[in-house]
């Protein structure tokens, strides 16, 4: 093993017992290259292994620190069933909490979350999904909701739906009246739409540039893409979702009932 693989191994060993804490500082370079007896260029690949696997920053002109974790999400896909459930109950329980929520743990006042709204017009690929010609006008909502002790968001989401079907309700087309209690499902029902099944495809990739940026990403953690594409009673495809979920921090739960012999 080499001297690099070892010091790094050594402080890998040490924050995983706890001996460094989240948060803590580590020593000087120069004071660490000391203790391992080595030099500083090859103490600074030790260091470089622990960023790629996200157990420390270096924060430029500050220091070394070990990484504190981010909130973990949990998405299972009973969350569908729970929103339709809350999507005809009062606007005050709707206001009580929302799907971010349920998938953190956290409370409404811990959330920091943005929306964006903005015309757009179906590709190739979403116009297949949705069944429209390519170029029917579409409202993209852009939603980013992160947690007011961290800056990087749980997930980039980009939701699509079809302009004439939600411009039934003026409100649907106006971001200032997001968070919408309730989500997408009470926004639906506002214009008398019922979910009747929901397909999640999942993959996963490399982050882009862009989005290991946006999502605070260190090297080497990939994201997971999801598509999910939202049917009503009368099967017809009313919204498509991209979602570029954490792979460092996003566990997806899925929970399959069988039927007993």
């Amino acid at each position: 093993m080499a001297k690099y693989e070892q010091i790094a191994d050594a402080l890998r060993q040490s924050i995983r017992a706890g001996q460094l804490g989240p948060g803590e500082r580590l020593p000087a370079e120069d004071k660490l290259a000391a203790r391992y007896r080595t030099s500083v260029p090859t103490l600074q690949r030790a260091l470089s292994e622990l960023v790629a696997e996200g157990l420390i920053d270096r924060r430029h002109g500050v220091g070394t620190f070990v990484r504190t974790p981010r909130r973990r999400v949990e998405r299972s896909n009973e969350r569908h069933q729970w929103e339709k459930d809350r999507a005809r109950r009062s606007r005050a329980e709707r206001l009580r909490t929302g799907s971010t929520e349920h998938d953190t743990g956290l409370e409404v006042g811990d959330l920091a979350f943005h929306a964006e709204y903005r015309d757009a017009k179906a590709d190739e690929d979403l116009a297949s999904v949705f069944g429209v010609p390519v170029g029917t006008r579409l409202l993209e909502r852009i939603y980013r909701t992160n947690c007011r002790e961290e800056d990087a968001p749980f997930a980039l989401v980009h939701s699509y739906l079809v302009h004439d079907v939600v411009a039934a309700n003026p409100d649907l087309l106006d971001a200032a009246h997001e968070p919408w209690p309730g989500g997408t499902q009470n926004q639906l029902y506002t214009i008398g739409v019922e979910l009747d099944r929901i397909e999640e495809r999942i993959t996963a990739r490399p982050p882009t540039v862009e989005e290991a940026e946006a999502l605070g990403l260190k090297k080497g953690v990939s994201v997971i893409v999801l598509r999910k594409i939202c049917t009503d009673v009368g099967d017809r495809v009313v919204e498509v979702s991209d979602v570029t979920l954490c792979g460092d921090r996003t566990e997806l739960v899925f929970t399959t009932p069988l039927k007993r012999w």
